[in-house]
């Protein structure tokens, strides 16, 4: 796959409505595709990571952004 992951911008969302909209997404997406999850909410530092390893996802990337937090997460 070499398209560059699609960014799904969750800014401005607060817990749990980043992980509930990143499941559903990636629940469409083929096993290995890539996204990036885009947030502002603070908890999703620790509950991104924990969705990937509840789910079978691979938490690829994880990366400060201008107000929040950009996570690479491919499906699994």
């Amino acid at each position: 796959m070499t398209a560059d992951p699609e960014v799904y911008d969750l800014k401005g969302l607060n817990c749990p409505l980043p992980v509930l909209k990143a499941r559903k997404r990636l629940s469409g997406m083929a096993q290995g595709a890539r996204i990036w999850l885009e947030t502002t909410d603070p908890l999703a530092v620790i509950d991104i990571p924990a969705f990937c390893s509840e789910h079978g996802h691979q938490l690829v990337s994880t990366q400060a952004a201008e107000g929040g937090h950009r996570f690479l997460v491919e499906r699994g």
